[in-house]
C-alpha cells in the first residue's frame, strides 16, 4: 500500500511519497519488496496513488506490478484494497514506509496473521487482545501495556473472502470513506475467519507516523535526505538542517500546503504552493505585494517569498485568536488594515481584475471539460452584467489585498496583521469590501451596508454602497468557479463552494434593481437606515 499522502510528514511529503524515502542507505518500499523477493515471493502489486508517478520505475526496476488508486484523496487505506479485490487471496498486505531490521517474511504462511510489538507504556496505535490459542479476539484504539498492531498483515484465502465480503458491502456506505481497513476488522473481529498474532521482539519492525520518529531511527536522515525544501529554509534562515526542529503540518489554508517548524528559538510557517496554482496564481505578484505590505508594516510576518518556485517563509505569530465577523474591535481593526492599504498611494505593476480572472478560470475549466450545473451560464451572464456596469463606473484602481477575509487577518496579541498576499495587485477597493463580505462572514445584506461605513468612516453614499454590493456578488462568484477549479484538482472544496455560490446570487439579486434607475439608489440608503436604526421599512 503506497497511495496515502502521508501529511504528516510534511514538508518532505510535499517533494516525495513516505516510502521513497531514502532510510540508512535504503529506500523504504525497495528494502521491503527485496526481502520479499529473498524469501520467494515474486507476484508483488503497488497500489500507488499520491505522486503515482513517482513508483512507477518500480515495475522496470523490481519486476512489479502498479495499481493506481484514483480515490487516495478522499478514501483511507480501504480504497486501496477496493482496487486490488481480484488478488485478495494468500496474501501479504504491506505498507510502503514500514522498515523490518530482518526480514520477517515467510516463503509459506498457513494462517492469516497481523504482525505485533508489546507496547509497555501508552499508545495510540491499534492493539489486540488475543485468545489462548493465540487468535486475535479484540481490536482496541490505544492501550497500554499491550499488544501493539505493528507492520504486515497476512490474509490467507478462507480471510479474504470473508472480509472481502464485509468490505464490499460496507464500502459505499459515507462512514466508511474515512476508515482504515483495521476500523473494519475490529469491527467484525468476531465473525470472521480467526486470525493470530506474529509477536515480534522490539526493534525489529518500524512505522516512523512523524518525522521525529525517522529522525530518532535514522539520525543522519534530515542531514543526508535530497530535499530542496531544507536547503530553501537552510538557505533563509542560515541555519543547518539539523537546526530544524518540532516541525508539523498546519491544518488551514484552502490553496497551499503549509509546516511549522523552529530553528533557533523561534516559529516559522513554510508555505509550499499547491498543485495547480500556477495557474491561477501570479507568484512575481505576490512577492511584490508581500515586500511592500512588509514595508507598510501591515504584515511583519513576512521573511522571504521565491517568486519562480512559489515557496514562502513567514514568522509564526503564537498566541493568535480566530478573527471574529461578530466582533466589533475585529472588524473595525481589520477594515483600518485595508483601508491603510487603500489610501498608501503605493502601487504594482500587476493588477486583478476580478471579472478576468473568473473568464480565465472558466475558460481552464471548459478545457478540462469540466460538468458545469444547471444555471451556470445564466448566473455567468449576470455577473458579466454587473461587471460591465463596474467598468462604467470607473473607479481609480489602488493597492488592493484581493482576497481580504477573516482567516487571512491574523489577531495577534499586540496587534492584527494582513497576511497571504498572494492575489495582491492594482485593483477595486469595492473587491476588498466584497472579498470580506462574500467569504464566510455570515452578514446579511443590510449587515454587510452597515459594515461599509466602518470602514468609510462615516456613511457611506448610496453610489459607494451600490459599488461595493455589486463588487461582493462578482468576487463571490469568482471564488465559486475558483473553487470547481480546485475540486477538479482533486482538491474537495466542501461547504465553501456553497458559500461563494450564495454570496453571487444573494448579493446579484439585492444590487441588480438598484442599477436600473438612479431612483433604487434610494433602496441602498433605506437597508443602511433600517439596519442602524434611523429608518422604517
Amino acid at each position: 500500500m503506497a497511495a496515502g499522502m502521508s501529511s504528516r510528514f510534511a514538508p518532505l511529503s510535499y517533494e516525495k511519497p513516505k516510502g521513497l524515502f531514502e532510510v540508512r542507505g535504503e529506500i523504504l518500499i525497495e528494502r521491503q519488496i527485496r526481502q520479499l523477493q529473498e524469501v520467494g515471493i515474486t507476484d508483488i502489486t503497488v497500489v500507488v496513488g499520491y505522486m503515482k508517478e513517482a513508483f512507477f520505475y518500480l515495475e522496470d526496476a523490481f519486476g512489479v506490478k502498479i495499481v493506481v488508486n484514483p480515490t487516495y484523496a478522499t478514501r483511507n487505506n480501504n480504497g486501496t484494497l477496493m482496487q486490488v479485490v481480484d488478488q485478495l487471496r494468500n496474501t501479504y498486505l504491506c505498507s510502503s514506509d514500514n522498515y523490518y531490521a530482518r526480514n520477517v517474511f515467510e516463503r509459506y504462511q498457513y494462517r492469516s496473521g497481523y504482525s505485533a510489538v508489546f507496547a509497555e507504556g501508552r499508545t495510540d496505535e491499534y492493539c489486540a487482545e488475543v485468545a489462548r490459542n493465540g487468535v486475535i479476539s479484540r481490536i482496541t484504539h490505544g492501550g497500554q501495556g499491550a499488544w501493539e498492531l505493528l507492520g504486515y498483515a497476512y490474509f490467507d484465502a478462507e480471510f479474504s473472502k470473508a472480509f472481502l465480503d464485509i468490505l464490499l458491502r460496507e464500502y459505499y456506505l459515507p462512514e466508511t470513506a474515512p476508515k482504515l481497513w483495521e476500523d473494519l476488522f475490529a469491527g467484525y473481529v468476531r465473525d470472521l475467519p480467526p486470525m493470530e498474532l506474529h509477536r515480534f521482539e522490539p526493534g525489529i519492525v518500524y512505522e516512523f507516523d512523524y518525522l521525529s520518529d525517522l529522525c530518532a531511527f535514522d539520525r543522519d536522515f534530515m542531514v543526508n535526505v535530497d530535499s530542496a525544501i531544507l536547503d530553501n529554509i537552510c538557505r533563509t534562515l542560515s541555519c543547518a538542517r539539523e537546526d530544524i526542529i518540532d516541525v508539523e503540518p498546519v491544518k488551514a489554508g484552502l490553496t497551499n500546503l503549509s509546516v511549522l517548524f523552529s530553528v533557533h528559538g523561534v516559529q516559522y510557517v513554510y508555505r509550499h504552493p499547491g498543485d495547480g496554482t500556477e495557474e491561477i496564481v501570479n507568484r512575481q505578484s505576490e512577492a511584490y505585494a508581500l515586500r511592500m505590505a512588509k514595508r507598510l508594516r501591515l504584515d511583519d510576518t513576512y521573511v522571504f517569498a521565491e517568486a519562480d518556485e512559489g515557496w514562502k517563509i513567514s514568522r509564526y505569530v503564537p498566541d493568535c485568536v480566530p478573527f471574529d465577523y461578530r466582533n466589533p474591535d475585529h472588524v473595525k481593526g481589520a477594515l483600518a488594515l485595508v483601508r491603510r492599504l487603500h489610501e498608501s498611494g503605493e502601487t504594482s505593476p500587476w493588477t486583478f481584475d476580478f471579472a478576468q480572472e473568473t473568464d480565465h478560470v472558466v475558460k481552464l475549466l471548459r478545457d478540462k471539460w469540466y460538468p458545469f450545473p444547471a444555471g451556470f451560464d445564466a448566473l455567468h451572464a449576470r455577473i458579466k452584467a454587473l461587471s460591465a456596469k463596474l467598468a462604467d463606473e470607473d473607479a481609480a484602481p489602488v493597492m488592493c489585498h484581493n482576497d481580504f477575509y477573516g482567516p487571512n487577518v491574523l489577531v495577534g496579541p499586540d496587534r492584527m496583521h494582513l497576511i497571504d498576499w498572494e492575489y495582491g495587485a492594482m485593483g477595486d477597493y469595492g473587491c476588498d469590501l466584497g472579498n470580506f463580505f462574500a467569504q464566510g462572514s455570515g452578514y446579511a445584506v443590510a449587515e454587510s451596508v452597515a459594515v461599509l461605513d466602518l470602514y468609510f468612516g462615516r456613511a457611506a453614499t448610496a453610489v459607494e454602497v451600490r459599488h461595493c454590493l455589486a463588487c461582493t456578488a462578482v468576487v463571490g462568484f469568482y471564488w465559486y468557479v475558483w473553487a470547481m477549479f480546485k475540486e477538479s484538482q482533486g482538491n474537495p472544496m466542501g461547504e465553501w463552494l456553497y458559500k461563494w455560490y450564495r454570496a453571487a446570487i444573494d448579493y446579484a439579486d439585492a444590487v441588480e434593481p438598484m442599477y436600473e434607475t438612479d431612483a433604487c439608489l434610494c433602496k441602498a440608503v433605506a437597508l443602511s437606515e433600517v439596519w442602524n436604526g434611523k429608518g422604517t421599512e
